[in-house]
């Protein structure tokens, strides 16, 4: 079965492998990192902590508006693709189980939002260096970036749920776009711990200096699990009681 599981996430990587979706991840975070130093050069007479000042403002736009995207496109890409040319027809009948092929797909996603962060990781470092920071960050900041990556997953669990039936590649991406917005204003509330969206944006840390997530980790880990564990059901649920259409 591992094997197996296996076998099918390389396949959905070579299904990446030559798409547009590659421009859009190099594209994206540069634009943030771009943003976000514009901002800090623009305010540095207030913004006075160093590298916590410039994730202040680095992870504004990323987090905020570009990342719940990113990964919204990443897994309607892949739901796309098989709604061309009647693959899914093939994909619905091929003796592979459905839980093997839909954790396959989310595998493939889970990479590429890694090297999302990985990236955006290394572009903070560098802008930061370009512009006269001293030193290296501190490791705290890379702690963030991976729990900001635990939260993603969540996100991507979602959204890849979101596109199995939504057939539109467009829809999904605009949903996360829309509710990565939503989830600035639930971030800074009690509720943030039951939104996958501000769940990410809590993980990132996003446009604070303090932790936000200090004393809350084991809910923000139970948080993380529970949103994979029930859209991974729905989807593969959904996925098992849907027709194959003609």
């Amino acid at each position: 079965m591992i094997t197996m599981l296996f076998r099918c996430m390389c396949a959905e990587l070579i299904k990446l492998k030559r798409s547009f979706i590659w421009i859009v991840f190099l594209v994206l975070p540069i634009l943030s990192t771009l943003m976000g130093c514009f901002n800090y050069l623009q305010n540095i007479d207030i913004l006075t902590d160093g590298w916590y000042a410039l994730w202040t403002q680095a992870t504004l736009f990323y987090s905020n508006f570009f990342f719940p995207p990113l990964i919204a496109l990443y897994c309607a890409y892949l739901w796309r693709l098989e709604n061309f040319n009647h693959n899914r027809n093939a994909l619905m009948t091929s003796p592979i189980p459905i839980s093997v092929l839909y954790s396959a797909q989310f595998l493939a996603v889970s990479v590429v939002v890694l090297l999302t962060q990985l990236y955006v990781g290394v572009l903070y470092v560098i802008s930061g260096l370009a512009i006269g920071m001293q030193g290296l960050p501190p490791a705290e900041i890379f702690y963030w970036l991976l729990r900001g990556s635990l939260g993603g997953l969540s996100i991507a669990a979602l959204q890849l749920f979101l596109s199995s039936f939504i057939r539109s590649f467009a829809v999904p991406i605009a949903i996360a776009l829309l509710a990565g917005v939503g989830g600035l204003a639930v971030v800074s509330t009690d509720y943030r711990m039951f939104y996958p969206y501000s769940l990410m944006l809590a993980g990132m840390n996003s446009n604070r200096s303090e932790d936000l997530l200090a004393g809350q980790m084991p809910v923000f880990y139970l948080s993380c699990a529970v949103f994979l564990m029930l859209f991974f059901a729905l989807g593969i649920g959904y996925l098992k009681k849907a027709d194959v259409r003609a």
